[in-house]
């Protein structure tokens, strides 16, 4: 998307917070339901998520009930959970009608039991299994992600018998760019593409026409791994299928898209140490609470950096220019290290990091280190010299600058990779560790070189 295009977009979704704020404050109840009548679900999370709470009952109150289920969908864990403990357990089985099978699958286990129950006991055989199937599987995999509702067709049957069933069933699923080719046994064999079948001779069979370049997506497949498939091959949509290749569902691009914000939000909200749920609107205890821990942990990290410069304090009081410049020597190398750190974190996030690769990746951004050290070595050196007139002090600093900032290319290649293989998300704990590391290096090497050279 052009960047013209998310600035309308991101107009367009200001201007729509702004009237709605407008008429909460000024406007009729009746002229509120009318524009939430007007508007689509996703808008209306959108605006929901933006509003302090005090006013969000109002605007929910107002919500067709029809559109309730989909509303819910579309909010953050957050303020989705909490709209759920306040809605009458009638409220939520009347939420939940109308909602495709893997949309309900995402819900149902948010809610409470007894409405879990009263629910699949509304629908009927077939798809209560659907929904029953998909939640056997775990969120985070092909099969939690993938909708049952496709059209299965033979191999062995004519394009003209497609024709005449569809016609027959009056509709297609959301989404549909192609049926799935299945034999007896309902292994997947390939697509037929809804273009194939309008522009193809009637009298061809379905193995004539379809396609087979799309393989079925394991059920068990992580959601990171299918939006990469998604990506690479610009896929609309896709099969899923069982270890023995039966097939079970669809993935479609709208689901995808999902995922992908999902992980994108993940990796920079954690950097910060929050939820990429987290909601806009919170309560102040209840977001405290979640911030506390990152917190606590920051200022653990930060007592160790000042116990370093504590091992140092006479040499501090000795020369007031070290306090001065010490900020110099940590902001570089935690600038360095961070932008080292976002690189690999993303590429780990492509797929693009291998144990293969790893060993030269971190060779050359050490040879960026190792670059850039040099020149922001000479330009502080000199700089340093001319603020306090004095050249030792400006090959102190100078030094100090040249190895921390190898060290920061160093730990931003490295940590990630390292936490990675411990299990840990780089995203999470990568920024941490990587400050202490420039930070302790830097002090290090400025005081300590400081204590050797100038006194």
């Amino acid at each position: 998307m052009s960047e013209a295009a998310e600035t309308d977009i991101q107009s367009d979704t200001q201007d729509t917070l702004q009237r709605f704020s407008d008429i909460l404050e000024n406007g009729s109840l009746a002229q509120l339901h009318g524009m939430l009548r007007s508007m689509h679900t996703a808008e209306i999370a959108y605006v929901l998520e933006s509003l302090p709470a005090e006013l969000r009952k109002t605007v929910f109150s107002l919500v067709r009930p029809n559109m309730d289920g989909d509303l819910l969908l579309h909010l953050n864990d957050n303020l989705r959970a909490s709209l759920i403990n306040e809605m009458a357990p009638q409220e939520l089985v009347a939420a939940a009608e109308g909602l495709d099978t893997d949309d309900l699958a995402d819900l149902l286990p948010e809610m409470p039991d007894d409405v879990t129950e009263q629910i699949l006991q509304s629908l009927d055989e077939q798809n209560r299994r659907s929904v029953e199937h998909i939640m056997s599987y775990k969120e985070d995999t092909a099969g939690g992600l993938m909708n049952t509702d496709t059209i299965q067709v033979r191999a062995d049957i004519t394009i003209d018998v497609v024709l005449r069933y569809l016609r027959l069933r009056g509709n297609l699923p959301e989404a549909t760019d192609s049926l799935m080719v299945v034999d007896r046994s309902g292994i997947y064999l390939g697509t037929l593409g809804l273009a194939s079948l309008l522009t193809s001779d009637t009298s061809l069979q379905v193995s004539e026409t379809m396609t087979q370049n799309i393989d079925g997506i394991l059920a068990s497949t992580s959601v990171q791994e299918v939006a990469k498939l998604f990506e690479h091959r610009d896929l609309i949509s896709a099969p899923v299928v069982d270890e023995t290749g039966i097939l079970l569902g669809r993935i479609t691009i709208d689901d995808v898209v999902d995922v992908i914000r999902d992980e994108a939000d993940h990796s920079f909200m954690s950097m910060a140490g929050l939820n990429e749920e987290e909601d806009l609107f919170a309560p102040v205890f209840a977001s405290s609470k979640r911030r506390t821990i990152w917190l606590g942990i920051n200022m653990l990290t930060a007592i160790l950096a000042s116990w370093v410069i504590g091992m140092f304090d006479a040499t501090i009081e000795k020369l007031v220019a070290l306090a001065i410049l010490m900020p110099i020597v940590a902001s570089m190398g935690g600038i360095a290290g961070n932008q080292t750190l976002a690189l690999v974190i993303r590429g780990m996030a492509l797929g693009q990091i291998s144990n293969k690769n790893a060993h030269r990746l971190i060779i050359k951004e050490v040879s960026v280190g190792l670059l850039n050290g040099l020149v922001w070595a000479v330009i502080i050196g000199l700089i340093s010299m001319y603020w306090f007139d004095s050249m030792m002090l400006g090959v102190v600093l100078a030094a100090a600058m040249f190895v921390n900032l190898i060290v920061a290319a160093l730990s931003g290649a490295g940590v990630p990779i390292l936490l990675k293989k411990l299990g840990i998300d780089p995203a999470i704990a990568g920024s941490v560790v990587l400050t202490t590391v420039t930070d302790i290096i830097g002090f290090v090497a400025f005081l300590g070189l400081a204590s050797l050279l100038l006194f």
